[in-house]
């Protein structure tokens, strides 16, 4: 009788790209059959949690070649990509998701994707590699490396563009504008500012425009659309953070009817306020989009309308910079903030943040 196997997998690169590991625990009936980790060289995070899934499949294959497997990984791109959900168009990471299925039969595996908190033993064996742990290492494994020179000059990066919205009732004042139910539309002085933006996007020559589908960024976009010729996608992923209760109200009045709840939220990006969407829940949401845009459309200009905390929370991803880093960046209405995403192993670039000359 065939075995089952549960495996979680996970990779890290300190510096994406930069020394890279993977981490994958393989358990049967809930007790642990393997640990594997090991170092592969300088690489990105896609490509670390690509050999962390190989190390742990091929282990399993030479156990038993006809057991059924059950991966869980926190990453969206490769669940999606190995699921066969997201379209995989770039030719090296094809290779590594085709090793992926050589290394045991597809028909027998499952993917789900699980939150971080839930990998985290996967995780501490690819920190356990990076700190200078050794472990057995499958044969299976290919060790490959997609950050040389030659590959990095030859290969065109995803330039995603990130519009915020002009200016609504809401704005000047700088109060709490989400996903709420005022959904309040652009001012006559943020018509204007979409209209100089559209004018600027011109320039930019994307083929692919997007948007979040509330009011302020849908009139950003289709003014954008007049300009481009592009068709509008319409897409929640880029929704502004909920702000549940606090929605609508300035900084003052929340300081001063919820004073505790405030600071909490200062103090950690992980509160979420007014029984809203923390920071943290955002990140979440919005590293699948980025993942999704790289894998659906690689190589490709984009533009993206969307509001100043999604971009806030972009540029820190791309960056690597600490959670609390969000509460220093800031994007004005209607300016252009761009990062650059290589498709072969997701390394990001931030390219500009908060460009307004075109509304001067």
């Amino acid at each position: 009788m065939a075995r089952h196997f549960k495996l979680t997998a996970d990779g890290g690169s300190r510096g994406n790209p930069g020394p890279a590991g993977y981490g994958a625990v393989v358990t049967e009936n809930g007790k642990i059959v393997a640990e594997l980790f090991d170092v592969i060289g300088v690489a990105t995070n896609n490509v670390a949690e690509y050999n962390g899934l190989l190390a742990g499949l091929a282990h399993i294959h030479q156990l038993d070649k006809e057991a059924t497997v059950e991966v869980a990984m926190d990453s969206k791109l490769v669940v999606e990509q190995m699921s066969g959900r997201w379209q995989i168009k770039h030719a090296d990471m094809r290779d590594l998701a085709k090793q992926c299925r050589d290394a045991h039969t597809p028909s027998l595996v499952t993917y789900s994707w699980i939150p971080r908190d839930d990998n985290s033993h996967a995780d501490r064996l690819a920190n356990k590699a990076l700190d200078g742990g050794s472990a057995h290492k499958p044969a299976a494994v290919i060790q490959q490396n997609y950050l040389t020179d030659r590959l990095r000059s030859a290969e065109i990066p995803t330039f995603i563009y990130f519009v915020r919205h002009g200016e609504t009732v809401l704005t000047p004042t700088r109060k709490f504008s989400g996903t709420g139910v005022l959904d309040p539309e652009l001012m006559q002085d943020g018509l204007d500012q979409a209209e100089l933006v559209a004018e600027e996007a011109v320039k930019l020559g994307a083929e692919v425009l997007i948007a979040s589908p509330l009011n302020r960024t849908r009139q950003t976009a289709e003014a954008i659309a007049r300009t481009t010729g592009l068709e509008i996608i319409f897409d929640e992923a880029w929704f502004e953070l909920s702000f549940g209760s606090w929605d609508g109200k300035s900084i003052e009045e929340v300081k001063e009817e919820e004073p505790d709840a405030y600071q909490a939220w200062l103090n950690s990006t992980a509160y979420a306020p007014g029984g809203g969407e923390s920071w943290d829940q955002a990140t979440v949401r919005i590293e699948e989009a980025l993942e999704k845009l790289v894998a659906e459309y690689p190589g490709k200009k984009i533009i993206v309308v969307t509001h100043n905390g999604v971009i806030k929370t972009a540029v820190r991803l791309a960056i690597g910079a600490p959670s609390e880093a969000v509460f220093h960046v800031d994007a004005a209405p209607c300016s252009i903030s761009s990062i650059s995403i290589w498709p072969s192993d997701g390394l990001r670039a931030v390219r500009s943040v908060n460009e307004r000359g075109h509304l001067r």
